[in-house]
């Protein structure tokens, strides 16, 4: 009998934290999967349309638009900042940095503030009349108010703001290194390229593969800069796809339409996953 209870002792310690995330995560998760077959506004009964959200998504030429937008902002995120942060990493993994603690804690910075606070920041810097960076051209641009270039603002927010983050992973990586590759690597005559291709970026595939898996997810669901930015306009130019789950859902009420938005995104991320799963699977063999 003590044996007994003391086998399920454990499991009365971590029940909260299950029931947290039935109530508060897969709740409402399938929450969300049922009312995507809806047509609900909150307030009056839903009522059941079957397959009518998906195919109206399917015609949405502004959803379409997010995709675009949502799709870019990933790109940029997987092949701009991972290179970025692992140049990054290996100027301050380097012993010849002076005051590496301090330059680690300025990169790191971003992460610990505020997403609000940090594109307010650069909604002042992008503004057309006293923002820094036309007084720096000498040019009054629109910025944020053009089709053409809302979306440069919001690609150097993530750039900025997801580069310290990964280049601490890659630090991380850098330092986990055996040095004694390396200086088998320097006996047998390799150069510092050499070294670098042979030896720290094997190593670090690993690492590699986590900071594009969580960049990837991340900047798919990414609101926060070009909303504040931009609002997602002009004309849309600039809306992600979780930007347009949230106009279609909180602005104009047609929760069944959003959480199909939902539905689409979450089996888009997934894809994604395990995509990326088989091909470190493949690397690895």
């Amino acid at each position: 009998m003590r044996t007994t209870m003391y086998k399920r002792t454990p499991y009365f310690f971590i029940l909260p934290a299950y029931l947290v995330f039935l109530v508060f995560m897969f709740g409402p998760m399938i929450f969300s999967l049922v009312v995507s077959f809806f047509n609900w506004t909150g307030i009056k009964s839903p009522e059941f349309n079957g397959l009518d959200n998906l195919k109206g998504i399917a015609t949405d030429s502004v959803f379409w638009l997010s995709v675009r937008n949502t799709l870019l902002y990933s790109a940029v995120s997987l092949f701009v900042v991972v290179p970025l942060s692992l140049l990054l990493a290996l100027a301050l993994d380097s012993p010849h940095l002076r005051g590496r603690l301090v330059v680690r804690a300025i990169y790191f910075a971003p992460i610990v503030t505020s997403t609000v606070a940090i594109s307010q920041t650069f909604l002042m810097l992008f503004n057309t009349n006293f923002g820094l960076i036309n007084r720096m051209l000498g040019v009054p641009i629109d910025w944020l108010g053009s089709r053409t270039l809302a979306l440069i603002p919001v690609i150097v927010v993530i750039i900025w703001r997801w580069l310290g983050l990964t280049s601490i992973y890659f630090l991380a990586g850098l330092q986990g290194i055996d040095r004694e590759l390396y200086d088998a690597a320097k006996v047998d005559g390799a150069t510092t390229m050499q070294r670098f291709f042979s030896v720290t970026l094997p190593q670090l595939r690993p690492i590699t593969f986590f900071v594009s898996m969580i960049i990837l997810i991340g900047s798919m669901q990414i609101f926060d800069e070009p909303q504040i930015l931009t609002g997602g306009g002009p004309s849309n130019a600039t809306r992600s796809v979780v930007q347009y789950l949230y106009l279609r859902g909180f602005t104009q009420f047609r929760f069944g339409y959003a959480s199909a938005i939902g539905l689409v995104l979450f089996i888009a991320i997934a894809s994604f996953s395990v995509v990326q799963m088989k091909l470190r699977k493949e690397s690895d063999l």
